[in-house]
């Protein structure tokens, strides 16, 4: 039976403070209509980046006892969707959860959190890195930013790419599984007040691109915030390109309101003021097609 409202399974961490992950992740899809189902892959008293001293607890021992009391109510979900994980154990736990509620028309997302800038996260090990490859197998879209792109093809980050690198790194990590791949904070030549996500779909074999004016200031959560746009936009029945000018526009928007104000970056964007933007009618969009 069709779930009357759209339901996900949201695979990630829970960050007490500093609007990251699940407290970014459930507002988003609740606010475009969707039912979150969290399964918490750890519990962190702050996200990683910029607070010192933090708490982590690790819920790989926790993750199999919700899984199995799941499966025993015979929940379906329209799509799963995975992010931070606190160990390499959790890939293979992960991989299970999808095959064991695989069902028709379901829509996988891995966004395979590694790091940014150039380096990895603070609780990344190499073995987590390497394993997150086998995952991505499994995921109909990937949303890997620039830096976990390089990551996942285990090649140098680089500063400045041309756009025939990009699309051959977009075909190179199609190839590992996932019909489609939306790479963020993809740095354009010469011009260091831009950034781009790009994307490949292998089902028509096209490239779509949507600039982004660079803010010069880094805040946490906005690949949270940017994938679960995707996810909401794709269940809503939105076609990529949309999806794509949609969390592009939203997470804009959110960097933007918060920049104005001098609160410290490492406490995330303000969410709050700019949920009411995702229910917003879809206007004009700022997409392109690449050749």
């Amino acid at each position: 039976m069709k779930n009357p409202v759209p339901r996900t399974a949201a695979i990630h961490d829970m960050s007490g403070f500093g609007r990251a992950s699940l407290t970014v992740i459930i507002p988003i899809l609740s606010n475009m209509g969707v039912q979150v189902c969290p399964l918490p892959t750890a519990v962190l008293s702050t996200h990683t980046g910029g607070f010192d001293n933090y708490s982590f607890t690790d819920l790989s021992d926790a993750m199999p006892a919700i899984i199995n009391h799941w499966k025993e109510l015979g929940i379906s979900f329209d799509a799963i969707y995975s992010g931070f994980l606190g160990s390499s154990r959790q890939v293979d736990i992960v991989s299970g959860f999808i095959d064991d509620f695989s069902r028709p028309s379901q829509l996988v997302v891995v966004d395979p959190v590694m790091g940014d800038n150039g380096k990895p996260y603070a609780t990344m090990t190499r073995e987590l890195m390497l394993k997150m490859r086998t995952l991505v197998n499994k995921a109909d879209i990937i949303t890997p930013n620039f830096t976990e792109a390089a990551f996942l093809l285990d090649e140098p980050f680089r500063e400045e790419v041309s756009e025939s690198k990009v699309k051959e790194m977009l075909l190179r990590l199609s190839e590992m599984g996932p019909k489609t791949v939306i790479l963020t904070s993809v740095p354009v030549p010469g011009n260091k007040k831009v950034s781009s996500v790009v994307a490949f779909d292998r089902e028509d074999g096209r490239f779509w691109k949507v600039d982004c004016t660079y803010i010069p200031a880094h805040y946490p959560g906005t690949g949270d915030a940017f994938a679960s746009v995707i996810v909401g936009s794709l269940l809503q029945g939105d076609s990529l390109p949309i999806a794509l000018d949609r969390s592009v526009h939203f997470v804009s928007t959110a960097i933007r309101t918060t920049f104005g104000y001098s609160c410290p970056s490492r406490e995330g964007v303000f969410l709050e003021r700019v949920l009411p933007n995702l229910n917003a009618p879809v206007t004009a969009s700022s997409y392109e097609i690449l050749d």
